[in-house]
């Protein structure tokens, strides 16, 4: 595999959605830093992208903590320049309004929605003074649509697309690509699965193109990379040709 002097950050490197998208920027010649809040459970990912011939480094990250983020992206950038971060951090939760607690929403807002604010302040802060990067911030359906039971989700969510989006504006003209990537489908993880299963019934599974690959994700992030600057996408929408919207 061809090596690049380059680095790509993935925080919320979890077990399906963010980790493809670290295996697919390792496979294409990048040094991954992965990073999630408990740390251990990179060790699979680690197995798999270093059993490829690619590199990574896994980390615990807090995304919420300031301190965490800017060291987390220090040394990816000082391993070799960080050309990618990608913000994958998700905190999907579903509560009536009268069981969301204060907790619940002001968890789900440093989640969803401030740890994506200190992602991108301090991946610009690493990538302005080499003039060019690209900072990728993963949305949901709930980032254009408040559902029931989704006021404290689908409100982080609105808040990291204004974030990405003004970033965007700011940023385009000094060579930084922002995208905005919004996933509207259910992506084909266990947990999901489950969801469904409760919610819909036994036959919810029965048909395989209603679920997203994690993979498909990580591809979808790929072409937003190789976009040339003279055609960027600020936001762009995934869903199964299968999913009704």
């Amino acid at each position: 595999m061809p090596k690049r002097n380059a680095t790509a950050a993935v925080i919320g490197a979890g077990d399906y959605i963010g980790a493809e998208i670290a295996k697919k920027f390792a496979a294409e010649g990048f040094s991954i830093f992965a990073g999630r809040r408990n740390g251990d459970k990179l060790a699979p990912l680690v197995q798999d992208i270093e059993a490829a011939g690619g590199e990574v480094h896994a980390r615990s990250l807090d995304a919420r903590k300031e301190e965490e983020i800017i060291s987390f992206l220090n040394d990816a950038d000082k391993h070799a320049p960080l050309e990618v971060c990608i913000f994958n951090i998700g905190a999907n939760v579903n509560f009536p309004i009268l069981d969301t607690t204060e907790r619940v929403f002001r968890k789900v807002w440093e989640m969803a929605c401030y740890s994506g604010f200190l992602a991108g302040r301090e991946a610009t802060r690493l990538m302005l003074p080499r003039g060019g990067g690209n900072i990728f911030f993963t949305g949901a359906t709930a980032s254009l649509r408040g559902s029931s039971g989704f006021a404290a989700f689908a409100s982080a969510k609105f808040g990291l697309r204004a974030v990405a989006q003004a970033m965007a504006r700011e940023l385009g003209p000094k060579n930084i690509h922002v995208a905005h990537l919004i996933i509207d489908s259910g992506v084909d993880t266990e947990w999901v699965r489950q969801r469904r299963l409760e919610a819909l019934g036994p036959n919810a599974l029965d048909n395989p193109d209603l679920l997203m690959p994690p993979s498909s994700v990580a591809d979808a992030y790929w072409q937003l990379y190789q976009q040339p600057k003279s055609a960027w996408t600020f936001e762009m929408e995934i869903r199964p040709f299968g999913e009704k919207w």
